[in-house]
């Protein structure tokens, strides 16, 4: 006999351990840069990030998969580049564009949001390169459990499977608003782009492109996919 009570709830597939394009929250658990090695000399500027706490319910990766007693993560996770775009020296439009400017600038963007801008202030002069800089963020993390407002897009690939995953980035700011915030922003008063999938995904192509992504391109390295 069918029986029509008693029927769980949801569709049965489970929510996804990693980061998806998209309106969300999240924290940054760390900061990296990354050789981009289609220019010499070039950066891209990495965030390994972490989406609010979703239960008992959800099993997310292990903290470190190489080390399980150290836990799992408590919400989504997904490596999200800072910029669409690669941070290099450049020349547009007759107007010269620094990296390390360009990087530091986004740092700010991100201490502001985190309420840590004493701590950038508080390097000035301190580092001879903009590596240097990085790594000190990263190691003091004056951003760690700040959760932000965010929009994030994505670059489709083709993951080893055959599926559509997402290499996933922070759109650029604009004067229609800005890809994060504070999580603490009163949400009526949020410049947080509204994610449109015109606006914040880049399709792929039916023909392989020249640059080529990783199966666990948008989830940290250590992440057990």
């Amino acid at each position: 006999m069918i029986s029509t009570k008693d029927i769980p709830s949801g569709s049965g597939g489970g929510v996804s351990k990693t980061l998806q394009p998209g309106n969300t929250k999240l924290k940054i658990n760390s900061i990296a840069l990354e050789d981009w090695p289609f220019a010499e000399g070039a950066y891209q500027l990495k965030l390994d990030c972490e989406g609010v706490d979703l239960g008992e319910g959800f099993e997310g990766f292990f903290i470190d998969k190489d080390n399980e007693s150290l836990g799992r993560h408590k919400g989504q996770v997904g490596r999200v580049r800072a910029s669409q775009w690669a941070y290099q020296d450049k020349t547009i439009n007759g107007s010269e564009i620094k990296r390390d400017l360009e990087i530091v600038k986004m740092l700010k963007y991100i201490c502001e949001a985190t309420g840590c801008l004493d701590w950038l202030e508080g390097q000035d002069g301190k580092h001879e390169t903009i590596e240097g800089l990085v790594a000190q963020f990263n190691d003091d993390a004056p951003f760690a459990e700040k959760y932000l407002r965010v929009c994030v897009g994505g670059r489709e690939y083709e993951n080893k499977a055959g599926y559509t995953n997402y290499d996933l980035f922070f759109p650029k700011f604009t004067k229609a608003g800005i890809p994060f915030e504070s999580a603490d922003v009163d949400e009526m008063a949020s410049r947080v782009l509204k994610y449109n999938e015109a606006d914040h995904i880049v399709k792929k192509k039916k023909d392989k492109e020249v640059e080529s992504f990783s199966a666990d391109a948008s989830a940290p390295s250590n992440f057990n996919l």
